[in-house]
């Protein structure tokens, strides 16, 4: 008489294994690495040690609620940050006469095409500029991209608790502040610094 297969046991979870949505998010975003590595053309940049760049910085706003930001923009509408509740938000602040930013503006214009169908929104806030001045840095650079808040007495960037120009923030889907480099943009900080936050899925 043949005896009855025993019952399967379930397999447990790891010990500290992360919620589901949780866990998939972080098995899906290395593969978002390298479909934006490769959009960007930024293959073989990671290994310049993203933890040890002396640009990375923490901010007193690190993890903490990112400030509000709106206003009028250089394309002539109005933005409100808290429109994008729910998503993956860049925000950069540059101003036309800042010679990095003019050198990282392609790569950012690039990105934010890049990252758009993983819902993720850049914004800009051009401060201590004038509105002629940046407009025809736009103009010349050939690409507006995504809205750039104006900010000619700086109020914004003391709100954000910038140093100079350029610097750049992430903020996570709840609003968080999760990241800020001071100065040049590099498309390695970029993905490493939004990868993580969104789900490819």
């Amino acid at each position: 008489m043949t005896s009855a297969p025993a019952p399967s046991v379930p397999e447990l979870p790891d010990e500290g294994e992360a919620p589901h949505g949780a866990s998939r998010r972080r098995r899906r975003w290395p593969l978002l690495i390298i479909v934006v590595l490769v959009a960007l053309g930024a293959v073989g940049v990671l290994g310049t040690g993203f933890g040890r760049d002396p640009t990375v910085v923490d901010t007193v706003l690190m993890d903490r609620p990112a400030p509000p930001l709106s206003g009028p923009t250089l394309d002539g509408g109005t933005v409100y940050i808290a429109d994008y509740t729910g998503q993956v938000v860049v925000v950069n602040v540059w101003a036309s006469w800042c010679v990095p930013c003019r050198r990282e503006h392609p790569l950012l214009v690039r990105a934010a095409d890049v990252l758009e169908p993983f819902g993720v929104q850049f914004m800009g806030i051009n401060t201590q500029d004038s509105e002629d001045d940046a407009r025809a840095f736009l103009e010349e650079m050939g690409a507006f991209g995504y809205p750039s808040v104006l900010d000619p007495d700086g109020r914004w960037a003391v709100e954000w608790g910038t140093f100079g120009v350029p610097e750049t923030f992430v903020i996570d889907a709840d609003g968080r502040i999760r990241a800020k480099r001071i100065g040049e943009l590099t498309e390695g900080w970029i993905v490493e610094a939004v990868g993580p936050l969104v789900d490819a899925g």
